[in-house]
Protein backbone atom coordinates (compact mmCIF):
# COMPACT_ATOMS: atom_id res chain seq x y z
CA UNK A 1 0.00 0.00 0.00
CA UNK A 2 1.08 3.57 -0.68
CA UNK A 3 3.03 4.77 2.36
CA UNK A 4 1.37 8.19 2.28
CA UNK A 5 -2.08 6.56 2.26
CA UNK A 6 -1.00 4.32 5.13
CA UNK A 7 0.13 7.37 7.13
CA UNK A 8 -3.14 9.22 6.48
CA UNK A 9 -5.20 6.19 7.49
CA UNK A 10 -3.19 5.79 10.70
CA UNK A 11 -3.67 9.48 11.52
CA UNK A 12 -7.39 9.21 10.88
CA UNK A 13 -7.69 6.16 13.13
CA UNK A 14 -5.92 8.18 15.85
CA UNK A 15 -8.69 10.79 15.65
CA UNK A 16 -7.32 13.29 13.09
CA UNK A 17 -10.30 13.37 10.75
CA UNK A 18 -8.64 15.95 8.49
CA UNK A 19 -6.37 13.13 7.29
CA UNK A 20 -9.39 11.41 5.79
CA UNK A 21 -10.22 14.67 4.05
CA UNK A 22 -6.86 14.43 2.30
CA UNK A 23 -7.76 10.91 1.10
CA UNK A 24 -11.08 12.25 -0.18
CA UNK A 25 -9.35 15.05 -2.08
CA UNK A 26 -6.84 12.60 -3.52
CA UNK A 27 -9.38 10.12 -4.90
CA UNK A 28 -12.75 11.85 -5.30
CA UNK A 29 -12.35 13.03 -8.91
CA UNK A 30 -11.01 9.74 -10.18
CA UNK A 31 -13.70 7.80 -8.35
CA UNK A 32 -16.44 10.14 -9.55
CA UNK A 33 -15.35 9.80 -13.19
CA UNK A 34 -15.42 6.00 -12.97
CA UNK A 35 -18.78 5.88 -11.24
CA UNK A 36 -20.24 8.43 -13.65
CA UNK A 37 -19.26 6.15 -16.55
CA UNK A 38 -21.08 3.28 -14.87
CA UNK A 39 -24.22 5.20 -13.94
CA UNK A 40 -24.37 7.87 -16.69
CA UNK A 41 -26.02 10.22 -14.23
CA UNK A 42 -24.10 13.00 -12.50
CA UNK A 43 -26.33 13.22 -9.43
CA UNK A 44 -26.39 9.46 -8.89
CA UNK A 45 -22.61 9.28 -9.34
CA UNK A 46 -22.13 12.09 -6.83
CA UNK A 47 -24.41 10.33 -4.33
CA UNK A 48 -22.66 6.97 -4.76
CA UNK A 49 -19.20 8.53 -4.35
CA UNK A 50 -20.29 10.44 -1.27
CA UNK A 51 -21.84 7.28 0.20
CA UNK A 52 -18.67 5.33 -0.59
CA UNK A 53 -16.51 7.80 1.31
CA UNK A 54 -18.89 7.76 4.26
CA UNK A 55 -18.90 3.95 4.31
CA UNK A 56 -15.11 3.88 3.97
CA UNK A 57 -14.71 6.33 6.85
CA UNK A 58 -17.06 4.33 9.07
CA UNK A 59 -15.31 1.07 8.18
CA UNK A 60 -11.75 2.38 8.18
CA UNK A 61 -10.82 0.38 11.26
CA UNK A 62 -11.65 -2.83 9.36
CA UNK A 63 -9.35 -1.88 6.45
CA UNK A 64 -6.49 -4.36 6.67
CA UNK A 65 -4.12 -2.67 4.24
CA UNK A 66 -3.61 -5.81 2.14
CA UNK A 67 -4.60 -3.84 -0.95
CA UNK A 68 -4.31 -0.21 -2.00
CA UNK A 69 -6.75 2.15 -0.31
CA UNK A 70 -8.21 3.26 -3.65
CA UNK A 71 -8.86 -0.38 -4.62
CA UNK A 72 -10.81 -0.90 -1.41
CA UNK A 73 -12.65 2.38 -1.94
CA UNK A 74 -13.43 1.58 -5.58
CA UNK A 75 -14.84 -1.76 -4.52
CA UNK A 76 -17.22 -0.07 -2.10
CA UNK A 77 -18.30 2.48 -4.72
CA UNK A 78 -18.64 0.04 -7.60
CA UNK A 79 -20.74 -2.36 -5.55
CA UNK A 80 -23.06 0.53 -4.67
CA UNK A 81 -23.14 1.73 -8.28
CA UNK A 82 -23.96 -1.71 -9.66
CA UNK A 83 -26.70 -2.18 -7.08
CA UNK A 84 -28.16 1.23 -7.92
CA UNK A 85 -27.92 0.51 -11.66
CA UNK A 86 -29.84 -2.75 -11.22
CA UNK A 87 -32.53 -0.99 -9.21
CA UNK A 88 -32.81 1.82 -11.77
CA UNK A 89 -32.94 -0.64 -14.66
CA UNK A 90 -35.87 -2.44 -13.08
CA UNK A 91 -37.65 0.89 -12.52
CA UNK A 92 -36.91 2.14 -16.03
CA UNK A 93 -38.45 -0.97 -17.54
CA UNK A 94 -41.62 -0.22 -15.64
CA UNK A 95 -41.71 3.52 -16.31
CA UNK A 96 -40.23 4.11 -19.76
CA UNK A 97 -41.37 2.87 -23.11
CA UNK A 98 -38.98 1.47 -25.71
CA UNK A 99 -39.05 4.67 -27.77
CA UNK A 100 -37.66 6.91 -25.00
CA UNK A 101 -34.32 8.59 -25.76
CA UNK A 102 -31.34 8.80 -23.41
CA UNK A 103 -29.95 12.27 -22.65
CA UNK A 104 -26.74 13.36 -24.35
CA UNK A 105 -23.87 15.15 -22.64
CA UNK A 106 -23.30 18.73 -23.83
CA UNK A 107 -20.57 19.33 -26.34
CA UNK A 108 -17.31 20.86 -25.13
CA UNK A 109 -17.76 24.62 -25.61
CA UNK A 110 -14.36 25.79 -24.34
CA UNK A 111 -12.63 28.58 -26.23
CA UNK A 112 -9.72 26.28 -27.12
CA UNK A 113 -11.76 23.64 -28.86
CA UNK A 114 -12.41 23.42 -32.57
CA UNK A 115 -16.19 23.47 -33.11
CA UNK A 116 -16.07 20.71 -35.73
CA UNK A 117 -13.90 18.36 -33.69
CA UNK A 118 -15.79 19.16 -30.50
CA UNK A 119 -19.03 18.22 -32.21
CA UNK A 120 -17.53 14.99 -33.52
CA UNK A 121 -16.10 14.13 -30.09
CA UNK A 122 -19.49 14.89 -28.54
CA UNK A 123 -21.22 12.58 -30.99
CA UNK A 124 -18.64 9.85 -30.44
CA UNK A 125 -18.90 10.22 -26.66
CA UNK A 126 -22.70 10.10 -26.85
CA UNK A 127 -22.58 6.98 -29.03
CA UNK A 128 -20.10 5.32 -26.68
CA UNK A 129 -22.15 6.24 -23.60
CA UNK A 130 -25.36 4.99 -25.24
CA UNK A 131 -23.65 1.69 -26.07
CA UNK A 132 -22.25 1.44 -22.53
CA UNK A 133 -25.75 2.03 -21.17
CA UNK A 134 -26.98 -1.05 -23.00
CA UNK A 135 -24.38 -3.34 -21.38
CA UNK A 136 -25.10 -5.27 -18.20
CA UNK A 137 -23.80 -3.65 -15.00
CA UNK A 138 -21.12 -6.34 -14.69
CA UNK A 139 -19.85 -5.85 -18.25
CA UNK A 140 -20.02 -2.10 -17.95
CA UNK A 141 -18.08 -2.03 -14.69
CA UNK A 142 -15.24 -4.19 -16.00
CA UNK A 143 -14.99 -2.12 -19.21
CA UNK A 144 -14.88 1.15 -17.31
CA UNK A 145 -12.27 -0.11 -14.88
CA UNK A 146 -9.98 -1.68 -17.48
CA UNK A 147 -10.37 0.36 -20.64
CA UNK A 148 -11.29 3.78 -19.30
CA UNK A 149 -9.52 3.78 -15.94
CA UNK A 150 -6.58 1.54 -16.89
CA UNK A 151 -6.82 -0.63 -13.80
CA UNK A 152 -4.86 -3.89 -13.56
CA UNK A 153 -6.70 -7.20 -13.77
CA UNK A 154 -5.75 -7.99 -10.17
CA UNK A 155 -7.19 -4.70 -8.91
CA UNK A 156 -10.39 -5.14 -10.91
CA UNK A 157 -10.81 -8.65 -9.52
CA UNK A 158 -10.38 -7.30 -6.02
CA UNK A 159 -12.73 -4.34 -6.58
CA UNK A 160 -15.49 -6.51 -8.04
CA UNK A 161 -14.73 -9.48 -5.78
CA UNK A 162 -14.52 -12.05 -8.57
CA UNK A 163 -11.66 -14.22 -9.88
CA UNK A 164 -9.28 -12.81 -12.50
CA UNK A 165 -10.50 -15.42 -15.00
CA UNK A 166 -14.02 -14.05 -14.63
CA UNK A 167 -12.70 -10.52 -15.19
CA UNK A 168 -10.96 -11.57 -18.40
CA UNK A 169 -14.04 -13.41 -19.61
CA UNK A 170 -16.37 -10.50 -18.82
CA UNK A 171 -13.99 -8.04 -20.42
CA UNK A 172 -13.78 -10.12 -23.59
CA UNK A 173 -17.55 -10.47 -23.82
CA UNK A 174 -18.11 -6.81 -22.95
CA UNK A 175 -15.70 -5.62 -25.65
CA UNK A 176 -17.36 -7.85 -28.25
CA UNK A 177 -20.81 -6.65 -27.23
CA UNK A 178 -19.70 -3.01 -27.19
CA UNK A 179 -18.12 -3.39 -30.64
CA UNK A 180 -21.33 -4.92 -32.00
CA UNK A 181 -23.43 -2.15 -30.50
CA UNK A 182 -21.18 0.58 -31.91
CA UNK A 183 -21.09 -1.05 -35.34
CA UNK A 184 -24.89 -1.38 -35.37
CA UNK A 185 -25.18 2.29 -34.42
CA UNK A 186 -22.76 3.27 -37.19
CA UNK A 187 -24.65 1.28 -39.84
Amino acid sequence: MNSDDRRLIAECLQGRTAAFGELVRRYQDRLYNSIYRVLDNAEDAYDVVQEAFINAYQSLNSFKGDAEFFTWLYRIAFNSAISLKRKRKALLRLEWGPDEKVGIEPIDESAFSDPGSAMQRGEEDAALQAALNRLSPEHRAVLVLKDLEGQKYEDIAEILDVPIGTIRSRLHRARLELRDLLMAEEA
